[in-house]
């Protein structure tokens, strides 16, 4: 059995919750857990609970943590608040004209006068 640390969402509705959970790696994301890590706010960006030294059990223990949830470690472990990540800046693309159509270049004299 493979054991991941990741983010379980108990939040409702466009306020986002999370529990750090121990789980089967086939499990559903929000399915039955086998142990409760911490919860973390994602909407205010702070950790309600962090248990470290249950999280380091468990690795110990041979399970994996996910990215996000590594990052949240971090974080802790620097003593500060946990940022958001950067979101990706979408930019507006002016309304130009359709840009105009070039002439046709002519003929190069040299071409002209052989022929």
């Amino acid at each position: 059995m493979a054991v991941k640390i990741r983010l379980s969402r108990i939040g409702k509705k466009k306020v986002p919750f999370y529990r750090i959970v121990a789980v089967d790696s086939r499990k559903k994301r929000d399915g039955a857990f086998l142990d409760d890590l911490g919860t973390y706010d994602a909407l205010n960006t702070k950790l309600v609970h962090f248990h470290e030294e249950r999280i380091m059990d468990w690795v110990s223990k041979g399970a994996q943590m996910t990215p996000t949830v590594k990052r949240l470690l971090k974080l802790h472990k620097k003593g500060t608040q946990v940022a958001k990540p950067a979101k990706k800046q979408v930019k507006k693309q002016a309304k130009t004209a359709m840009p105009e159509k070039e002439e046709p270049k002519a003929a190069p004299k040299e071409l002209e006068a052989k022929a």
